[in-house]
């Protein structure tokens, strides 16, 4: 039980993570909109929107990371891979909202995902590169801080008489 509810703080966290960083994207696309037409142009702040799909995105690349590559830590993964799952993840969501638009709408399900799949894939692999990065620094500094208490403690007598002595 414990290792699932790790999981699932993982998946939250990892949603929350990316969706504040396309709530921020969706910030500079309004300002944008507002500098050069006046107004933001949508019935539904691009901020909040674009917020919710990127923790959706989030949770659906943690899901997808923990299925497929969940023996792994993150020093044995490649960028390139990583950011390759973070591209799937965000065709999967943009593949899913395209078939729920086209469901309740009279709209072309292959123009929209042509359109929308590419934007959410490259934004899904730029925040799977990003939370990499953001780990590796993160679990590289857990280990200099560990190291430090090491240090203080020191040799026993007993353990300095075995590493004299070898195996």
């Amino acid at each position: 039980m414990n290792r699932w509810m790790r999981r699932v703080r993982g998946a939250l966290g990892m949603g929350l993570a990316w969706g504040l960083a396309w709530f921020g994207a969706g910030m500079v696309i309004m300002l944008g909109f507002l500098l050069t037409t006046g107004s933001t142009g949508a019935d539904v702040p691009y901020p909040l929107g674009f917020g919710a799909f990127g923790f959706v995105a989030g949770v659906t690349f943690s899901g997808v990371v923990g299925l497929l590559e969940g023996r792994r830590r993150f020093d044995q993964m490649s960028l390139p891979r990583f950011a390759g799952w973070g591209a799937v993840g965000g065709l999967l969501l943009s593949t899913v909202f395209v078939l729920a638009v086209a469901l309740t709408e009279d709209i072309s399900f292959l123009s929209n995902l042509v359109v929308l799949g590419p934007i959410f894939a490259g934004a899904g692999a730029a925040c799977a590169s990003g939370a990499l990065a953001l780990a590796r620094r993160a679990e590289d500094g857990a280990f200099l801080e560990s190291g430090e208490d090491v240090v203080k403690v020191g040799l026993t007598e007993s353990e300095k008489a075995d590493l004299r002595l070898g195996p």
